[in-house]
Protein backbone atom coordinates (compact mmCIF):
# COMPACT_ATOMS: atom_id res chain seq x y z
CA UNK A 1 0.00 0.00 0.00
CA UNK A 2 1.31 3.48 -0.83
CA UNK A 3 2.15 5.86 1.98
CA UNK A 4 -1.10 7.12 3.59
CA UNK A 5 0.36 10.62 3.94
CA UNK A 6 1.12 10.72 0.21
CA UNK A 7 -2.44 9.57 -0.53
CA UNK A 8 -3.79 12.27 1.79
CA UNK A 9 -1.74 14.94 0.03
CA UNK A 10 -2.87 13.70 -3.37
CA UNK A 11 -6.58 13.12 -2.73
CA UNK A 12 -7.71 15.17 0.28
CA UNK A 13 -9.12 17.97 -1.91
CA UNK A 14 -11.07 15.48 -4.03
CA UNK A 15 -12.51 13.77 -0.96
CA UNK A 16 -13.41 17.09 0.65
CA UNK A 17 -15.11 18.47 -2.48
CA UNK A 18 -17.14 15.29 -2.94
CA UNK A 19 -18.20 15.36 0.71
CA UNK A 20 -19.07 19.06 0.44
CA UNK A 21 -21.19 18.45 -2.65
CA UNK A 22 -23.00 15.65 -0.84
CA UNK A 23 -23.51 17.26 2.58
CA UNK A 24 -23.63 20.98 1.64
CA UNK A 25 -21.85 21.75 4.91
CA UNK A 26 -18.19 22.63 5.28
CA UNK A 27 -18.06 21.23 8.81
CA UNK A 28 -19.73 17.96 7.84
CA UNK A 29 -17.45 17.66 4.81
CA UNK A 30 -14.41 18.12 7.04
CA UNK A 31 -15.71 15.43 9.41
CA UNK A 32 -16.34 13.04 6.53
CA UNK A 33 -12.89 13.74 5.08
CA UNK A 34 -11.25 13.02 8.42
CA UNK A 35 -13.22 9.79 8.87
CA UNK A 36 -12.38 8.60 5.36
CA UNK A 37 -8.65 9.04 5.88
CA UNK A 38 -8.81 7.40 9.30
CA UNK A 39 -10.46 4.42 7.60
CA UNK A 40 -7.63 4.47 5.06
CA UNK A 41 -5.14 3.98 7.89
CA UNK A 42 -7.12 0.94 9.03
CA UNK A 43 -7.20 -0.56 5.51
CA UNK A 44 -4.18 -2.88 5.17
CA UNK A 45 -5.01 -4.52 1.82
CA UNK A 46 -5.73 -1.58 -0.46
CA UNK A 47 -4.93 -2.51 -4.06
CA UNK A 48 -2.33 -0.18 -5.59
CA UNK A 49 -3.84 1.89 -8.40
CA UNK A 50 -7.36 1.75 -6.98
CA UNK A 51 -6.90 4.22 -4.17
CA UNK A 52 -9.02 7.02 -5.67
CA UNK A 53 -11.92 4.68 -6.40
CA UNK A 54 -11.74 3.29 -2.86
CA UNK A 55 -11.61 6.78 -1.34
CA UNK A 56 -14.54 7.93 -3.48
CA UNK A 57 -16.66 4.96 -2.52
CA UNK A 58 -15.88 5.29 1.18
CA UNK A 59 -16.63 9.04 1.01
CA UNK A 60 -20.04 8.43 -0.59
CA UNK A 61 -20.86 5.74 1.98
CA UNK A 62 -19.76 7.97 4.86
CA UNK A 63 -21.87 10.86 3.56
CA UNK A 64 -24.89 8.60 3.25
CA UNK A 65 -24.40 7.40 6.81
CA UNK A 66 -24.11 10.95 8.05
CA UNK A 67 -27.26 12.07 6.25
CA UNK A 68 -29.20 9.06 7.58
CA UNK A 69 -28.10 9.59 11.18
CA UNK A 70 -30.68 10.35 13.82
CA UNK A 71 -28.86 13.52 14.88
CA UNK A 72 -28.76 14.90 11.35
CA UNK A 73 -32.47 14.29 10.74
CA UNK A 74 -33.53 15.86 14.06
CA UNK A 75 -31.46 19.04 14.09
CA UNK A 76 -31.44 22.16 11.96
CA UNK A 77 -28.25 23.72 10.61
CA UNK A 78 -27.33 27.17 11.88
CA UNK A 79 -26.33 28.44 8.46
CA UNK A 80 -27.26 26.93 5.10
CA UNK A 81 -25.15 29.32 3.07
CA UNK A 82 -21.76 28.52 1.64
CA UNK A 83 -19.43 31.37 0.93
CA UNK A 84 -17.28 30.81 -2.13
CA UNK A 85 -15.49 33.18 -4.44
CA UNK A 86 -16.39 32.92 -8.12
CA UNK A 87 -14.89 34.61 -11.14
CA UNK A 88 -18.26 35.32 -12.75
CA UNK A 89 -21.88 35.62 -11.70
CA UNK A 90 -22.75 32.67 -13.97
CA UNK A 91 -20.38 30.40 -12.04
CA UNK A 92 -21.93 31.50 -8.78
CA UNK A 93 -25.48 30.90 -10.07
CA UNK A 94 -24.56 27.47 -11.38
CA UNK A 95 -22.86 26.48 -8.12
CA UNK A 96 -25.84 27.51 -6.02
CA UNK A 97 -28.23 25.76 -8.40
CA UNK A 98 -26.20 22.53 -8.20
CA UNK A 99 -26.11 22.75 -4.41
CA UNK A 100 -29.92 22.95 -4.34
CA UNK A 101 -30.28 19.59 -6.10
CA UNK A 102 -31.25 16.49 -4.16
CA UNK A 103 -28.14 14.63 -2.91
CA UNK A 104 -28.51 11.76 -5.38
CA UNK A 105 -28.53 14.20 -8.31
CA UNK A 106 -25.87 16.47 -6.83
CA UNK A 107 -23.39 13.60 -6.38
CA UNK A 108 -23.96 12.27 -9.89
CA UNK A 109 -23.36 15.75 -11.36
CA UNK A 110 -20.26 16.24 -9.25
CA UNK A 111 -18.69 12.91 -10.14
CA UNK A 112 -19.51 13.24 -13.84
CA UNK A 113 -18.69 16.89 -14.53
CA UNK A 114 -16.12 17.80 -11.89
CA UNK A 115 -14.28 14.52 -11.32
CA UNK A 116 -14.60 13.19 -14.87
CA UNK A 117 -15.95 9.74 -14.02
CA UNK A 118 -17.87 7.86 -16.70
CA UNK A 119 -21.45 6.74 -16.09
CA UNK A 120 -20.21 3.14 -15.76
CA UNK A 121 -17.70 4.14 -13.07
CA UNK A 122 -20.29 6.21 -11.19
CA UNK A 123 -22.68 3.27 -11.26
CA UNK A 124 -20.02 1.07 -9.69
CA UNK A 125 -19.14 3.66 -7.05
CA UNK A 126 -22.74 4.31 -6.03
CA UNK A 127 -23.88 0.68 -6.39
CA UNK A 128 -26.64 1.56 -8.83
CA UNK A 129 -27.25 0.71 -12.47
CA UNK A 130 -25.73 2.68 -15.32
CA UNK A 131 -29.25 3.56 -16.46
CA UNK A 132 -29.97 5.05 -13.03
CA UNK A 133 -26.87 7.23 -13.35
CA UNK A 134 -27.88 8.54 -16.78
CA UNK A 135 -31.41 9.14 -15.51
CA UNK A 136 -30.09 11.11 -12.52
CA UNK A 137 -27.86 13.19 -14.77
CA UNK A 138 -30.73 13.86 -17.17
CA UNK A 139 -33.09 14.89 -14.37
CA UNK A 140 -30.41 17.06 -12.78
CA UNK A 141 -29.81 18.84 -16.10
CA UNK A 142 -33.56 19.39 -16.46
CA UNK A 143 -33.89 20.83 -12.96
CA UNK A 144 -30.80 23.00 -13.41
CA UNK A 145 -32.12 24.28 -16.75
CA UNK A 146 -35.42 25.30 -15.14
CA UNK A 147 -33.71 26.94 -12.17
CA UNK A 148 -31.26 28.87 -14.31
CA UNK A 149 -34.00 30.11 -16.68
CA UNK A 150 -35.72 31.69 -13.68
CA UNK A 151 -32.57 33.61 -12.73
Amino acid sequence: MPDPMALFQQYHNDVFRLALSYTRSVQDAEDVCQTVFLKLLEQPNLTPGHEKAWLTQVTVNQCRSLLRSWWRRNTAPLDDTLSCDFETEDQSSLFHAVMQLKPKYRVAVYLYYYEGYSTREIAQLLHISRTAVTTRLQRARQVLGEQLKEV
